[in-house]
């Protein structure tokens, strides 16, 4: 649940795109990871171009078909940790509101953001 990575894109940048260029920032930050967890938006190819360059086990972790047809809440596995996370994140008023102007100020806001959560927890 804590923050290793910040990558912020253009609107029209699909995320599955800017995912494999943020394989590749790990990747030479000589990061290392078993298993990477992503939503439905990073299914297809990007998992193929993962586990072909960098050999990283990407798992995808989204709702199961019978739980869209009965419309009844039941949490997903893993997805609350990544939720709690933004949770923590919407705390900060400079994060839930959009004054910044550049990408890389909105990078280290969120940095910035994930430093004071994992000193709390000191």
């Amino acid at each position: 649940g804590f923050l290793i990575a910040v990558m912020l894109c253009v609107a029209n940048i699909h995320d599955s795109k800017a995912g494999l260029l943020l394989l590749i920032m790990l990747n030479e930050g000589l990061m290392k990871f078993k298993c990477i967890l992503a939503d439905a938006g990073y299914s297809g190819v990007f998992i193929e171009k993962a586990d072909k360059l960098y050999s990283y086990m990407i798992k995808v972790v989204s709702r199961d078909k019978e739980n869209l047809a009965k419309k009844e809440f039941k949490p997903i596995s893993k997805r609350w940790v990544i939720e709690r996370t933004f949770s923590w994140f919407d705390n900060d008023r400079r994060l839930c509101r959009n004054y910044k102007l550049k990408h890389e100020t909105s990078e280290n806001m969120n940095k910035l953001s994930a430093i004071k959560l994992l000193i709390n927890k000191i």
